[in-house]
Order: C-alpha cells, then structure tokens, then sequence
C-alpha cells in the first residue's frame, strides 16, 4: 500500500507587479509516496521552479503569493507552518535539486 508524504492539491501562485498579475502556477496537484523520487519537467517558464519554490515556501512576497491550494507534507498542511517550523523542513526533510542549464 502507498503512503503519501507529500500531497499538493490545486496549488496557484501569482506574481502582483505595479502593472499586472502574472499566474505562475495554476492549479498544480500531485502526490509522491514514501520511498518515491519526483522529477518535475516541462518547458522553460511553465512554473516548474515556481512550484517547488511554493512547496518550500522560498518565494519572495511580495510580489509572489500563494492564492490557493494546499501542500501536504506528513499529514500537516505545511503551508500553515510559520517560519521556524519551515526552517526545520526545509533540507532535512524536503529538498529541492536545482537546475544549472550552464553545467
């Protein structure tokens, strides 16, 4: 039987600029079981780094702000974690690989 760890459900994010609202990300969901390995892809600008950014709540806000959704990690919605508790996540219990295109 698979057991989530992580849960994304209908997640939006937008960027609030002087001029416009830019949609970032616009109702992402998927899962990941325990012992899985996820690999996110997709084309240059389709909010592959503004989804996992979302995840581990690294986005600058403002502009950035999460708009709707919900990210399940462990059964906690971490999205209600305040800073503290996310400082404690973040790298020792989710982590994020970044993309250098010039490697």
């Amino acid at each position: 039987m698979n057991q989530d760890i992580l849960n994304v459900r209908d997640l939006c994010v937008k960027f609030y600029l002087e001029d416009r609202i830019v949609p970032a990300v616009d109702g992402v969901s998927f899962s990941l079981s325990k012992g899985e390995t996820l690999g996110i892809v997709g084309e240059s600008g389709c909010g592959k780094s503004v989804t996992a950014l979302s995840i581990l709540r690294l986005l600058q806000t403002p502009p950035a702000k999460i708009v709707k959704g919900e990210v399940w990690f462990k059964g906690e919605n971490i999205l209600d974690k305040n800073d503290e508790e996310m400082r404690e996540i973040r790298g020792n219990e989710i982590s994020m690989i970044y993309q250098e295109p010039m490697t």
